[in-house]
This record gives structure tokens, C-alpha cells and sequence, in this order.
């Protein structure tokens, strides 16, 4: 026994299915754009070994962070940006220490 009409249920089964494709959409965006930030996360990590690691360090820890809490399809990468990320800071560290200053230099 059916209690709608087929016009009215053939509205309310296009109305789900184009739900499902607005929230398919956002899912495939919101994954991409996870994967964009782990991808960053690992570049800026990289080159904050070489220069401004006190700027590129912290923004390297947030990216991957957050990538990694948004479920990024590249993990591992993110893992790489993160420790990366920590690497900048400890480099930025000793550098001070041998230099006894906040700043370092060659």
C-alpha cells in the first residue's frame, strides 16, 4: 500500500538524490582540500630546514594538524610535515644555543 502518489515520490527520490550529490561534492572538497594541506604541511616543513624555520615550523605543525583531523587520504605525508615541522623548530633551537642569541646566523 503506498500512501504518495507516484508524482510525489518521484520529487521526493530526486530531492534525496540530489542531497546525496551536494553532500557527495562537499566530502570529495573538504578531502581535497585535507590533502592540499598535507601536501603544504610536508613543502613548508622542508624548506623551513633551510630558512625562516621559526616562521615555516609552526605554520607546517597547524597544516598537518589539521589535514590529519579532517582524515587526509595522505596520511603519511602529513606525518612528514609534522615532524618536519617539529624538526624546524628543534634546528632553530640548537642554532640559538650555539650562537647565544635568539637569532642564528652562519
Amino acid at each position: 500500500m503506498r500512501l504518495t502518489s507516484p508524482a510525489a515520490h518521484r520529487i521526493a527520490t530526486h530531492r534525496t538524490a540530489t542531497h546525496r550529490t551536494a553532500v557527495d561534492t562537499r566530502t570529495r572538497t573538504a578531502v581535497q582540500d585535507s590533502d592540499g594541506m598535507a601536501v603544504a604541511s610536508f613543502v613548508l616543513g622542508l624548506l623551513g630546514l633551510l630558512v625562516l624555520n621559526i616562521v615555516l615550523g609552526p605554520i607546517a605543525i597547524v597544516l598537518a594538524g589539521t589535514a590529519l583531523r579532517r582524515g587526509t587520504t595522505r596520511r603519511g605525508r602529513a606525518c612528514l610535515g609534522l615532524g618536519l615541522g617539529i624538526a624546524d623548530l628543534l634546528v632553530l633551537l640548537a642554532l640559538m644555543q650555539m650562537n647565544d642569541t635568539i637569532s642564528w646566523s652562519f
